[in-house]
């Protein structure tokens, strides 16, 4: 095995898990087969499960994240990963990149606060006055539907990766409305 099939997985998890600390393999297996569209659900399942044998993913099924640092992984523009490499993954301690970002890895544990800290500056640094209205309103979705805040924030920010361009009030909006809320109340608050 090379080191593209090393740099090929390794782009696959940093791209799946692009501002998601950790995620259930069952999301994981969504995010490769649905939204990236690399792979059909069978084979899905089944990277999943070789990514979690060979060491590239660590934790419970319910709770999968990386086992590197995924911040300084760099994707060239028109990249696609191929699929045989996924579902033979290569074990993760095998390549002498790995050398490296075992040194890199020790301070790994603080970097995932970095990106609980980069989802605050959306929120409150924006010019739309509409951001400072995003945590009361991730509260008001969190108690009208009783699904917990964290989910209701996990769901805004995989809708604002999707998206793109959509602020994180937006995004709250969005949630709202697939949870069947009346919308009368959401609109006039982002509307003053």
């Amino acid at each position: 095995m090379t080191d593209e099939d090393y740099e090929d997985i390794r782009r696959v998890i940093a791209l799946c898990f692009r501002g998601i600390k950790k995620m259930s393999d069952i999301d994981l297996e969504r995010v490769l087969s649905f939204d990236m569209e690399w792979l059909s659900p069978d084979q899905s399942e089944q990277v999943v499960s070789k990514l979690m044998e060979t060491g590239w993913l660590k934790g419970g099924r319910d709770e999968l994240s990386p086992n590197f640092d995924i911040k300084d992984v760099s994707t060239p523009i028109g990249w696609f990963p191929r699929p045989s490499r996924l579902i033979s993954p290569i074990d993760f301690g095998t390549s002498t990149i790995d050398e490296v970002d075992n040194s890199k890895s020790q301070p790994a544990k603080a970097k995932p606060e970095t990106t609980v800290d980069a989802k605050v500056p959306l929120q409150i640094s924006s010019t739309d006055p509409r951001s400072k209205l995003s945590s009361r309103l991730m509260k008001y979705i969190a108690r009208q539907t009783k699904i917990p805040v964290e989910e209701i924030e996990r769901r805004a920010e995989r809708k604002q990766k999707a998206l793109g361009y959509a602020t994180i009030w937006l995004s709250l909006a969005l949630i709202a409305r697939e949870q069947n809320l009346v919308m009368e109340q959401i609109i006039t608050a982002l509307s003053s």
